[in-house]
């Protein structure tokens, strides 16, 4: 007898929300296919009417539960009664069914207090010191929660997802993790269950996730991003300036369809202040963290061959609509027929 976790999201807006349902199986062979379709009520996640409420959770993604025995967590896709893609299935609007574009997500969050509602280390009165001393840092006068940070690591390295790193953040009580994958529906997959993993692990500790991007306001602290490292074999083996230069430039069209999915409020965070750009604005440029896309410095020694960092997506967006929409706008140049531009823009940069 084992358990399976149904993992979904749901059709809350302007961000989604995570649910689960727990079904058990007599047996399991290991393989994905043999997890089976399962309904759910729909009118009571946002996602149906109440006369015709059946919607199907499709699995995607599964890894062993590393909080409960004999058990795994099943990432799903959420389908309507005909077996059509819901309109809140962000994972279906993704163009990667190569696994070309490799993506790592640095998902920033607070570890929240809800009897203070105020994030931990915030006094229930007034604030703490000013931010400063609490990234990466150390000892109980700056660190908060870190027991409970350090069990969600464990857990999802227990599970066997590729997370590369935790640190503590620019604020009091603010903490991140970076999750790695080849295929941008793998990365996607990762980020959903190690934040359901963070969510689970709270409720053991009294401990609220909250993913908001700016949840302490206009005050001047810090807010929480996702920022998407990305790349192709187009930027994997360019070895031309040019050629990166074309690619950040196909981002400043579509500065407004990017702002879509790229977080709720997105607006408090992006300022141009706290290592961000405007959102008005687009900018990128090497090792530059106020830009709204960093080349990193590693790519270029490497002679322009790397990834590129997109700094605007916000902590609450969900990566999947992220991905598919970096995606649509590096494939949206041709660079086949710029081949020979590209070499003499290069010619005549050197």
């Amino acid at each position: 007898m084992v358990k399976f976790e149904y993992v979904w999201l749901d059709g809350s807006k302007p961000t989604q929300g995570l649910r689960s349902k727990t079904k058990i199986a007599k047996d399991f062979d290991g393989k994905l296919e043999s997890i089976p379709l399962w309904s759910f009520d729909g009118s009571s996640t946002k996602q149906a009417p109440g006369g015709s409420s059946d919607c199907i959770l499709k699995p995607v993604y599964f890894v062993e539960d590393p909080l409960r025995n004999d058990a795994y967590l099943i990432m799903c896709e959420v389908l309507n009664a005909d077996g059509t893609n819901h309109e809140s299935n962000g994972r279906a609007t993704i163009e990667d069914n190569d696994n070309d574009f490799w993506f790592g997500f640095e998902q920033e969050y607070f570890l929240w207090n809800p009897q203070t509602d105020k994030p931990l280390g915030f006094p229930s009165g007034g604030y703490p010191a000013p931010q400063g001393p609490y990234y990466c840092s150390a000892g109980a006068a700056n660190a908060f929660g870190r027991n409970m940070v350090e069990k969600h690591l464990d857990a999802c390295m227990k599970a066997g997802i590729n997370i590369e790193g935790i640190n503590a953040e620019v604020a009091a009580g603010q903490w991140e993790f970076q999750i790695f994958g080849k295929g941008a529906k793998s990365a996607g997959d990762q980020i959903w269950i190690a934040r359901y993993l963070l969510e689970r692990i709270g409720e053991e500790f009294g401990v609220s996730i909250n993913w908001h991007c700016k949840p302490l306001g206009e005050l001047d602290w810090n807010g929480s991003g996702m920022h998407a490292n990305f790349s192709n074999t187009l930027l994997r083996t360019a070895g031309s300036k040019a050629i990166y230069d074309a690619v950040c430039e196909a981002f400043r069209p579509v500065v407004e369809e990017h702002m879509e999915v790229y977080g709720a409020d997105n607006h408090m965070r992006l300022t141009g202040l706290h290592e961000t750009a405007a959102i008005t604005d687009f900018s990128y440029g090497v090792s530059d963290r106020g830009a709204s896309i960093r080349i990193p410095v590693v790519t270029v020694e490497n002679g322009w061959k790397g990834y590129l960092e997109d700094r605007r997506p916000n902590s609450a967006a969900d990566p999947y609509k992220v991905a598919a929409r970096i995606i649509k706008t590096v494939k949206s140049v041709d660079f086949t027929q710029k081949a020979e531009l590209v070499k003499d823009i290069d010619l005549v940069s050197n």
